[in-house]
């Protein structure tokens, strides 16, 4: 063998592996099945499934601007000698980024439901965030953070903006609670709480329960074509009195509405300056609210609300809703409330004046 013949052979020996090492790299292995996500209309528009689950999630929130001026009772600062803690005593301006989860799946006790709210604030320069509502349902069930029940159960005071100058609910809390819903339009609903520390009016009003007794609850409804009537009873097992609320909501048309709500408290006089119930948040032993919602044209919606408080406050509001497109709605409003009592708690939340006017814009953007 010559030299030219052993050259021409190792040539051809190493082309033939690294052919064979080539052909063994670009094996290319089958793709995987994509599984596409499916929509679940079970539970309403926006629920789709968790891939590989039965289980069925819809993500949404807000994300909402306020730009709001006035007298102090209207941006949610209050006078104290001259300044406002929670503004430049000039208007005040809130941006909230509010995301929701609700995952919902049927079991053989009934619907088995997680839900979760975030919430995120930047106000006047201040940033803060908070889980409003964290909770678990399985059929009737529920247990969690969530809005106090005797604030949701009758619902809110209206689309107003400001709808609670004259307060009408207390916040939210962890609580328990067992709704039976029998199908033809009443429902009831069995509840603990307890309770929330806050801070108002110059006081830290601290509603949480110091002992094993909680703050209890009983409420029902009735609902029908026409409207609903709700009412609800709570226990403060703390400061040991009670409150309670009734109303009535009635849909004249396909386009308006009205509704009219009372609240009671007991021993309003006797409790000691800075120490509330947590259920009668009003001034007073007893409180009325009123309300109306017209719907003028495709995208108006004008909301109205009046209200009174027995220690001698009122307070209006009015606004207009506009859907600027589908998902995007501005809501200019007027506010007013008239003092002419002393708010025992309260009393210097307005400057010592008579009157307070306000106004709010709100642009708030649904998904």
């Amino acid at each position: 063998m010559n030299i030219k013949s052993f050259l021409l052979g190792s040539a051809a020996a190493l082309v033939a592996v690294t052919g064979a090492r080539a052909a063994d790299a670009v094996v290319v292995a089958e793709p995987e099945a994509v599984e596409y996500v499916r929509v679940c209309d079970t539970y309403g528009k926006g629920f789709f499934y968790i891939p590989g689950t039965e289980t069925c999630l819809k993500i949404g929130g807000y994300l909402r601007v306020d730009v709001q001026g006035g007298d102090s009772v209207y941006k949610g600062g209050h006078v104290n000698q001259g300044s406002d803690p929670d503004g430049d005593g000039t208007y005040s301006f809130l941006t909230r980024a509010t995301v929701r989860f609700d995952a919902r799946s049927e079991t053989e006790l009934g619907t088995l439901r997680s839900f979760i709210e975030t919430r995120f604030n930047y106000k006047n320069g201040s940033n803060d965030s908070s889980i409003p509502q964290a909770f678990i349902e399985l059929g009737g069930f529920r247990i969690g953070t969530v809005d106090e029940i005797f604030g949701t159960w009758t619902g809110d005071a209206g689309n107003v903006v400001n709808d609670d100058v004259i307060n009408y609910q207390s916040g939210y809390s962890n609580q328990v609670s067992y709704t039976f819903n029998a199908g033809n339009g009443f429902s009831a609903i069995i509840g603990a709480e307890q309770g929330q520390s806050q801070t108002a009016s110059y006081f830290n009003y601290d509603y949480r329960i110091d002992d094993y007794m909680p703050h209890v609850l009983v409420g029902a409804k009735f609902e029908q074509s026409w409207g609903k009537i709700s009412g609800i009873v709570g226990y403060d097992s703390k400061i040991e009195e009670w409150a309670g609320k009734l109303r009535l909501d009635v849909k004249f048309t396909d386009t308006v509405s009205a509704w009219v709500m009372g609240g009671y408290q007991t021993n309003y006089d006797d409790a000691p300056l800075g120490q509330r119930n947590w259920f009668g948040t009003w001034e007073g032993d007893y409180a009325v609210w009123g309300g109306l919602a017209a719907k003028v044209t495709d995208k108006a919606t004008i909301n109205a609300q009046l209200a009174y408080e027995s220690e001698g406050t009122y307070a209006a509001a009015l606004n207009v809703a506009y859907e600027i497109v589908p998902g995007f709605t501005i809501t200019p409003e007027l506010n007013y409330t008239k003092f002419d009592g002393a708010r025992k708690d309260y009393s210097l939340a307005h400057g010592g004046n008579d009157d307070a006017f306000g106004g709010v814009i709100r642009f708030q953007r649904n998904f």
